[in-house]
């Protein structure tokens, strides 16, 4: 480790270098962020791309990249990505710089710079000790001189912050921080590179262990995917085999590679008879960097068959290198990531190789099958460039990519259920799968359930489905039936709470409403969508009909104030009018509930029973199309029934009402001769039907 004093300088290896901005872990100090200025020979950026930093986090040649932050052994870390051989003629020099949000540098314990190498090595150090007022601070520069590069302990700080700093070098920041920036288009920039942990005799008290990607404002909470061990290293060039002379601990281990310049970089695994096994790598991308899974074989070294035109570096490395998903993460080629959060969507960005297409591919494997190699989920596997959402469970699991191009993940968390405050407002929100309890505003009686929920692509849509204690579920909303938004009766039998789960849906809300806000249905009433009306008055009739050019779902039923439910009438998608029953128990009232997709428009009409049409053997033959209700006026007796359905599925059914038009006896499954009752029927089919007299 060469160590330097402010003023000083040395020289630095022309390659692929990490800078770690870093500091002691104390709480209440201000935090640093790292950024790097690259500067022309004047000593000046050509442009606002030349300041790169977390509001803006590669530069557009790929050489500079804000690589993200890490904490570990009582350090933290901004790491910056230096690729000082594709750093463009023009710059001259490239400025490491930091900003303190929340105090001054005076007040940043440790403040040190360091730069390594893709292995780990600390070949410059820089311990800032005189800081005192100053909000922003140059710590050093990288510099050409005489062919080589060089690195200089600057030590020079602002009172202006980043801003001031930014200033004299000829660009300007702005304070806000914008949204994260959309996925790039493809670039020759590579994947962060390597992480590995300290090679011998390096003290890991000097620098923290990267983790590569944007900074994550709020450090996640440590979880260790498997046992740690001293990463493997090997070079070479064209075709080569590599043999692991380290120990690994039994598990996955994520397997990095990286091929300069153009051409052909394949890799396999060997097994037993040494002999290709698993296709790890198969690229043509330029300068490409990678990072995959590979579980190595037991009771043998782990070895791997390289095929490459140029240069190559192999590393083998623990889990704990695995980038982190705490915020907007992007990425070029095949990447292995952590993702220690709650349930959340993923929302996934591939740009495309450079003609547009190419492959991506992305895998979820949760920890407790991490030994398993076959177990895991498929989220995404596709060509061409791609927007996308996937669910994910709640972590710690790994995101496992295969990309011929840039990338970017985007983790959106579920919303966490406030139950207490859904309670107090009966409002309750939320995202994708879940389950809710709701409780009742008024118990002993029911509740309106005004519903608004998105779908994510399911053929029927979402799926609501009530639960019992034995967690038995019973149908309740489903998205093809009750449309995206609506109203329905929930806590029919007046119970206290009520458990919903949600599948295949994205945004969801309910919200409780008291009962007596159902629409009253007094005469003809107008609406589009699922609903609950009130029905106070004696038994009667209600005709259903379409009112908007469609054939989306759209039937109706009545439910009782004890919670009996039962179907009133179905149009079948048809726009052909419908009658059914109003069923009034000794209550003198009933709840009725249209349900339909939140595009169909309806009317309902109210009707007394007289209107019902009559059969018997004074009345002649009654017919009718689809659902129905009528009276026969004679006493019970042989009738012939004929029935023309729609369909292989369409039965005839035919339910004996009493005088509350509750139904009391399926009577007819079938056409031909039923001896069917005196008082009133209900018809039941989609098709064409009609009752005459048996004789």
């Amino acid at each position: 480790m060469t160590h330097i004093t402010k003023g000083a300088n040395t020289p630095v290896p022309a390659a692929l270098l990490r800078v770690a901005v870093c500091r002691r872990s104390v709480p209440g100090a201000p935090s640093v962020d790292a950024s790097a200025l690259l500067l022309d020979a004047l000593g000046k950026v050509r442009g606002d791309a030349d300041l790169v930093f977390y509001n803006q986090p590669a530069h557009p040649s790929g050489a500079v990249r804000h690589a993200g932050t890490a904490d570990g052994g009582g350090q933290l870390a901004e790491w910056l990505e230096l690729d000082l051989p594709r750093i463009e003629p023009d710059v001259q020099r490239v400025v490491i710089a930091g900003s303190c949000d929340g105090g001054a540098f005076g007040a940043v314990p440790g403040l040190n710079v360091q730069a390594l190498t893709g292995d780990g090595t600390v070949v410059a150090r820089y311990d800032v000790t005189d800081a005192t007022e100053e909000t922003a601070f140059v710590l050093g520069e990288f510099y050409r001189r005489n062919g080589t590069w060089k690195f200089r302990a600057v030590g020079q700080g602002y009172a202006s912050g980043l801003a001031g700093l930014a200033t004299d070098f000829g660009t300007a920041v702005e304070d806000p921080t914008p949204p994260p920036p959309p996925i790039p288009a493809p670039i020759p920039a590579p994947v962060p590179p390597p992480t590995p942990t300290a090679p011998p005799g390096y003290d890991v008290r000097d620098a923290v262990p990267p983790h590569p990607g944007p900074a994550p404002r709020a450090p996640a909470a440590a979880v260790s995917f498997g046992p740690g061990f001293q990463p493997f290293v090997q070079r070479g060039r064209g075709n080569g085999v590599v043999s692991v002379g380290v120990p690994i601990p039994p598990g996955p281990v994520i397997v990095e590679a990286w091929h300069e310049g153009d051409g052909y970089f394949g890799m396999h695994t060997l097994n037993r008879r040494n002999k290709d096994d698993d296709l790890l790598y198969n690229s043509t991308l330029r300068d490409f960097r990678g990072r995959t899974l590979v579980h190595p074989p037991e009771g043998i070294p782990l070895r791997l068959r390289v095929e490459a035109d140029n240069d190559w570096t192999v590393m083998v490395q623990p889990l704990s290198v695995a980038r982190r998903l705490d915020s907007p993460l992007q990425g070029y080629g095949p990447e292995v990531v952590a993702y220690t959060g709650t349930a959340a969507d993923i929302d996934v960005e591939f740009a495309g190789d450079e003609d547009g297409g190419g492959y991506f591919a992305l895998k979820s494997q949760e920890l407790a099958n991490l030994r398993n190699p076959d177990e895991y989920d498929l989220l995404v596997n596709e060509t061409d460039a791609l927007r996308q959402t996937v669910p994910v469970p709640a972590g710690p699991l790994l995101l496992l990519i295969e990309a011929d191009g840039p990338w970017q993940l985007t983790a959106r968390p579920l919303p966490v259920l406030d139950q207490a405050a859904a309670q107090s407002s009966g409002d309750y929100t939320g995202r994708g799968k879940s389950t809710v309890t709701l409780v009742n505003p008024a118990p002993g009686r029911p509740s309106i359930l005004e519903y608004a929920i998105s779908d994510e692509g399911s053929f029927m849509g979402y799926e609501v489905k009530l639960l019992d204690e034995y967690d038995d579920e019973a149908k309740f909303l489903r998205g093809q039936f009750h449309g995206r938004r609506g109203r329905t009766l929930l806590f029919r039998k007046g119970e206290p709470e009520a458990r919903l789960r949600i599948e295949d849906a994205g945004d969801w809300s309910f919200r409780l409403l008291p009962v007596e806000q159902a629409q009253p249905l007094a005469g003809s009433v107008e609406g589009v969508g699922s609903t609950v009306l009130g029905y106070t008055g004696p038994p009667a009739l209600v005709h259903l009909r379409r009112t908007t050019d469609d054939d989306g779902w759209l039937d109706s039923s009545t439910v009782q104030p004890h919670g009996k439910g039962v179907v009133c009438a179905d149009t079948s998608g048809r726009r052909r009018p419908v009658t059914g029953p109003l069923w009034v128990s000794e209550a003198g009232y009933c709840y009725l509930l249209v349900q339909a997709d939140d595009r169909t428009g309806w009317r309902l009409d109210p009707a007394p029973l007289e209107t019902a049409p009559v059969f018997g053997q004074q009345a002649g033959p009654v017919s009718g199309q689809g659902y129905g209700v009528v009276r026969h006026t004679g006493p019970e007796t042989e009738m012939m029934l004929t029935h023309e359905g729609r369909g292989m599925l369409d039965q005839l059914v035919v339910w004996e009402l009493d005088e509350r038009l509750r139904p009391v006896r399926r009577i007819a499954p079938a056409s031909g001769l039923q001896r069917l009752p005196g008082g009133f029927l209900q018809i039941r089919t989609n098709g064409n039907w009609t009752i005459e007299n048996g004789g």
